[in-house]
């Protein structure tokens, strides 16, 4: 029986369940979900990332973790940690750039956040050969609190399951729902009246978690963390739940477990949670945030070292900062 087949058999029996445990269910499924059993990441795959885009950002995201290491008194021993390592690429990236202070590796522990095993293979092969070993874990919480903590994370936070609810004529919030329509197929459903076109809010308690138990972990073991995804820096209204199928939006209803779905970050949030042990954050649109590293400067010694490179290193180069591009959706 297919994840589809199931959920409306769930549906039918039980009631609705919450955009939440929908998005769950078809990330996650361990028989159908997305991540657990076919994840397609790349040009040829459902969506692309930063890393994947240009080695630059992820030898820009090194330089970072290395500069923040010293700032940090450059202690002899410290975690790396990756949350949502994607295929390897980010890390075999910073390692390669960090390769330039080899004290700095010599001092790493290195550890990466995964819970899909898929992911989890392609990651093994990427880091092969890496300067460093992983330790890989399924829960930031396994990662121990006796060492002051680098952390990165791109494109994570927006995989964490969000509530929706709709404001009401009277003001008041109903939550929106997965439910069946009158032909027993998958379709929103409200737990209660509202008009037509009305505000949806949506809600992760997963992302402020990560947040509060990011927050803690810092605030215990020292260190800093970097969290790069799209979403918004102030607080907002507005329906981003999405399902990307082949690098086009598709109807997340229509096939459970066959698409990425994913929703926007909401960054306020995460960054309040993370402020409540202590810490201090600060946010930044990804292109001023890569700019600042110097982007802009590489980019322009890689088309020396590689002029019939040039055009590709223009194109990749304004993928990332351009406003158009990833430069103002994405915030770091």
């Amino acid at each position: 029986m297919s994840l589809k087949d199931r959920l409306v058999a769930q549906i039918a029996a039980t009631g609705p369940m919450t955009v939440a445990q929908y998005m769950q269910a078809c990330l996650h499924d361990p028989q159908d979900g997305y991540y657990a059993t076919r994840p397609a990441l790349g040009e040829a795959g459902d969506f692309i990332t930063a890393p994947l885009v240009s080695q630059m950002f992820g030898e820009l995201i090194g330089l970072w973790a290395v500069e923040t290491w010293r700032a940090m008194g450059a202690p002899a021993k410290f975690r790396l940690v990756e949350a949502g390592p994607g295929d390897g690429t980010l890390m075999a990236d910073i390692l390669r750039a960090a390769s330039l202070m080899p004290p700095f590796v010599a001092a790493a522990d290195l550890w990466l956040i995964e819970v899909s095993e898929p992911l989890m293979t392609r990651q093994m092969a990427m880091l092969a050969k890496a300067a460093l070993t992983p330790t890989w874990v399924p829960t930031l919480a396994a990662v121990p609190d006796d060492l002051p903590i680098l952390l990165v994370s791109n494109e994570l936070l927006d995989c964490l399951p969000a509530r929706q609810f709709v404001q009401t004529a009277g003001g008041g919030w109903v939550e929106r729902l997965v439910g069946l329509d009158e032909a027993g197929n998958l379709a929103f459903r409200l737990s209660g009246p509202a008009p037509e076109g009305a505000m949806i809010l949506e809600v992760s308690a997963a992302q402020e978690a990560f947040g509060a138990e990011l927050g803690a972990k810092l605030a215990t073991a020292g260190g800093a963390a970097l969290l790069i995804d799209y979403g918004r820096s102030e607080e907002g209204f507005g329906d981003t739940f999405q399902a990307l199928n082949r690098h086009t939006k598709v109807d997340p209803l229509a096939e459970p477990g066959s698409a990425d779905i994913t929703v926007h970050a909401d960054f306020p949030a995460v960054l309040r949670a993370a402020e409540e042990p202590g810490c201090e954050t600060a946010i930044a649109p990804q292109g001023l945030f890569l700019r600042r590293l110097g982007i802009d400067h590489r980019a322009a010694a890689l088309a020396r070292s590689r002029p019939e490179r040039g055009a590709a290193l223009e194109r990749q180069l304004n993928r990332l900062i351009a406003p158009d591009q990833m430069g103002d959706l994405f915030k770091a």
